[in-house]
């Protein structure tokens, strides 16, 4: 098997190998490497020999091969040929309980190691990101505005502090549950983010990822079914990735939201969406996911664009901003303002972040710039604007759309 439906089959299967290598011999790093190897020989052959009957049980015993090896490699550097000799082969361990469906979802198992409470949030979230979501280094750098460098200086140090550890593999107990599952969330989060509207590249999308992402967060959920914020997250998620057949033309291009057919919106994701917002929000206390959801709602139910009740987002969004004052929240509240008072107000709320490092130089904060000011009639500052966000902007759909939107205010 070749082509999208080959790498979606290898990308959901990665994290549960890698979970199956590191509950049966830990080294997490190690693992890693081990699975990568996996991944690649199963790209090569198995485009030539066909997918196996078992493909997740193949890909296990491939790279624990390879694990046995690079850990072989290791002891005998370190003068333990004898640990060695006693360790057993995988044909003699692999039919269980690695090359069998897990009672637990190693995924899941994984996702929560890497929210261990003895990594800082934000090697948490990096370290999940690289090793459940498949995200690259500068990729997840990006999601984060920082440098690729000091991404990677993170990542290293989070796998070393795992070894370290000594963790366990496998769902954390009931007392450590709520302090990984802000971290969990946030890492779902960045993953259907990264997948809805990918930050580089030539596509617009990356479905595997969002699919991913709502998977998991779906298992979360069945694990903690009572947690007002997880049932927000999932809503939030459904609700945006209800738009997705309507936010690209036929030619691939990127269609914003207010002219895209809703027609083509999913309107089973919606209400399955709204249902679960309107279950979370009674139980608080209310959250960040909550209320985004809420303003997702509010979008995907409105009959157009026009009749969109942007007063009502801004409300959302300033309840938001108390709870969430994120320079991305900032942003979203500018144009919410724009479009309920004028685009006036909201260029003066952009211009408060212009001294905010972590924002002032995305390009979301320039296509904002520009189309507010396409708003309120000023041609040429926008179309230079839609040029220096199209000029920052990482994906090559995104550049397009910011290039033909400059363009057209150049005729």
């Amino acid at each position: 098997m070749t082509g999208p439906a080959g790498e979606g089959l290898l990308r959901e299967l990665a994290p549960q190998v890698l979970g199956a290598l590191v509950r049966r011999y830990g080294h997490f790093d190690a693992a890693e490497d081990a699975v990568q190897e996996a991944l690649l020989a199963a790209a090569v052959k198995w485009p030539k020999d066909g997918v196996p009957d078992h493909p997740r049980g193949w890909l296990v015993t491939v790279a624990s091969r390879r694990l046995t090896d690079l850990l072989r490699a290791e002891q005998a550097r370190q003068r333990r040929e004898d640990a060695v000799a006693r360790r057993r082969l995988p044909e003699e361990w692999l039919a269980p309980p690695a090359d069998r469906p897990p009672s637990a979802d190693d995924t899941l198992a994984l996702l929560f190691m890497c929210c261990h409470p003895s990594l800082p949030p934000a090697s948490q979230i990096a370290l999940t990101l690289r090793a459940v979501g498949g995200l690259s280094t500068a990729e997840i750098a990006r999601a984060f505005l920082v440098p690729e460098s000091t991404m990677t200086r993170r990542i290293s140090r989070a796998k070393q502090r795992i070894k370290d550890s000594g963790v366990p593999f496998g769902l954390p107990p009931d007392a450590e549950r709520a302090g990984r599952l802000r971290a969990v969330l946030h890492v779902l989060y960045l993953v259907f983010n990264e997948g809805y509207a990918s930050t580089s590249g030539p596509r617009l999308r990356r479905d595997e990822l969002s699919a991913e992402a709502i998977r998991l967060t779906r298992l979360v959920r069945r694990w903690v079914p009572g947690d007002p914020e997880v049932t927000g997250l999932l809503a939030l998620m459904l609700l945006i990735d209800a738009r997705r057949p309507a936010r690209t033309s036929p030619g691939g291009e990127l269609v914003p939201m207010a002219e895209q057919d809703r027609g083509r919106w999913d309107a089973a994701l919606i209400a399955e969406g709204v249902a679960l917002v309107s279950e979370a929000l009674p139980h608080g206390p209310t959250g960040p996911y909550q209320l985004q959801a809420a303003i997702a709602a509010v979008h995907d139910e409105a009959p157009s664009a026009a009749e969109t009740d942007w007063p009502q987002i801004v409300a959302l969004y300033e309840v938001l901003l108390r709870i969430s004052d994120s320079p991305v929240v900032r942003l979203n509240h500018a144009v919410a303002v724009a479009m309920a008072r004028g685009p006036e107000e909201g260029l003066d709320l952009l211009d408060g972040l212009a001294a905010d490092g972590r924002i002032a130089g995305d390009h979301r904060t320039h296509a904002v710039r520009a189309h507010l000011l396409e708003m309120a009639g000023e041609r040429d500052a926008a179309r230079v604007a839609y040029e220096e966000a199209a000029r920052r902007a990482g994906s090559l759909p995104q550049q397009r759309y910011l290039n033909g939107r400059a363009a057209r205010l150049a005729e």
